[in-house]
């Protein structure tokens, strides 16, 4: 059971040892919304046990998907037969990533009705490229209510160019195009590592997709997919958030179950403050944060591969601690700022003007606080782990979608962090 009780994190500790990297949930949601393509068993490998993922099997449950767990993160699914084509509101509402189960319903039946998604409270992030593409590629759609209806009445076929980068859009109308005859191209397409791992995933199965990890994506319709086994990449975003905790905590930590390439715009930055890190193999990155003046440093966010929005707000943590002054924009979701005012609660000298954050680094100090998303949780947790005192965080449901058994993850590599444990033992029983 994922416990909704707010943890205390006493600052000052230092982290050490290794900590390994959770498989990513961004690339783990749109695989197994995939395996709906699929009629036959998929099992996945590197399943991370998160509020997000039961949200996305419970839709799936109802849309005729039956699963398993085979091992801690090792699920397997099979759709012999779809039993609905209707996503409900009350789950869709709850996760943006459900709403690209309309191209993989369009694709296995012609036929898909969605409400419009939900997720994090930030900015708006409309779904009009996901509409297009559609609409380019042949589909009907229509909205009824704050519900998406869409039908294939034909093969699709034809082209979209996105008219800006979009991770979902492009993963939504892959998956539509998947099964047919037809061939859809899709240019301006994401190059996220999101999208790379959801394409050879549905490749492995016998789909027909070219240009993965290039803007040009070319997708061969196939009349079915066959079941296998895949393994998710590691979580970028939550080794960020580890490698972000140590420099805040000016601490040496070894993080495992990474892929060094797709920290580059992260580790550069920590690099420009003053950190020092070691790729020790294929998988394992060292940082070490013990040693001189961290500096403050510009930052941008944008898509892969630049820097992250979903790193966004622990980096603003950790900069509040940095003495001098740093500016972060995020041209991705400028409104993503819900972490700002908590981070103020906890002393940090952060001004906001025209979306853009003016931070003057100080020392921190503990503080009762609440997430109001996952990343803004996490933001939160790096900020208690760098100040003095004790800080109480609520609002760790957000943190239950995102992050796998933080609290004893991180009592492992020295946080003196605490959740109520009769609590614990109740939700247990």
């Amino acid at each position: 059971m994922l416990l909704d009780t707010p943890i205390t994190i006493f600052g000052g500790s230092h982290l050490s040892g290794e900590f390994k990297a959770q498989p990513s949930k961004n690339a783990a949601l749109p695989i197994i919304v995939a395996s709906l393509l699929s009629k036959e068993p998929v099992v996945l490998h590197g399943i991370p046990r998160l509020a997000d993922i039961y949200t996305i099997l419970e839709l799936m449950t109802g849309l005729g998907t039956k699963y398993r767990w085979l091992g801690p993160n090792t699920l397997e699914l099979h759709t012999p037969e779809l039993t609905s084509t209707v996503a409900p509101y009350a789950l869709v509402s709850k996760m943006r990533a459900s709403f690209i189960l309309m191209g993989s319903l369009l694709s296995r039946a012609g036929h898909a009705e969605v409400s419009m998604p939900g997720g994090c409270a930030f900015g708006q992030r409309p779904v009009d490229q996901h509409i297009k593409a559609f609409r380019a590629m042949g589909a009907e759609v229509d909205e009824e209510g704050g519900n998406f209806i869409a039908t294939r009445t034909d093969t699709f076929n034809g082209s979209y160019v996105f008219e800006i980068l979009t991770v979902g859009g492009t993963q939504n109308a892959i998956l539509a195009a998947v099964l047919g005859e037809g061939t859809v191209i899709l240019d301006n397409a994401s190059i996220d590592t999101d999208v790379v791992d959801m394409v050879r995933f549905l490749n492995s199965l016998g789909a027909q997709i070219e240009g993965v990890g290039t803007n040009t994506i070319v997708i061969h319709g196939v009349k079915e997919l066959r079941g296998g086994e895949y393994t998710v990449i590691p979580d970028r975003i939550e080794a960020s958030t580890m490698l972000i905790a140590a420099v805040a905590t000016r601490s040496q930590l070894t993080v495992t179950n990474v892929i060094p390439g797709h920290l580059r715009a992260v580790t550069s930055k920590l690099v420009e403050m003053g950190a020092h890190i070691l790729e020790l193999d294929h998988n394992t990155l060292s940082i070490d944060a013990r040693h001189g003046e961290l500096r403050p440093v510009n930052l941008t966010t944008s898509e892969f591969p630049g820097f992250p929005t979903d790193v966004q707000p622990q980096m603003s943590a950790l900069l509040a601690t940095v003495p001098g002054t740093s500016i972060v924009m995020d041209k991705v979701y400028p409104e993503r700022l819900t972490h700002v005012v908590e981070l103020r609660r906890m002393g940090a000298n952060i001004e906001v003007p025209e979306h853009t954050q003016v931070i003057q680094g100080k020392k921190l100090h503990g503080a009762p606080v609440r997430a109001a998303d996952i990343r803004a949780g996490a933001a939160l947790v790096v900020a208690a782990m760098a100040a003095e005192g004790k800080s109480v965080i609520d609002g760790v449901r957000f943190l239950n979608r995102g992050y796998e058994r933080l609290t004893e993850r991180l009592q492992a590599v020295g946080v003196h962090i605490e959740q109520n444990q009769q609590l614990v033992a109740a939700a247990m029983d």
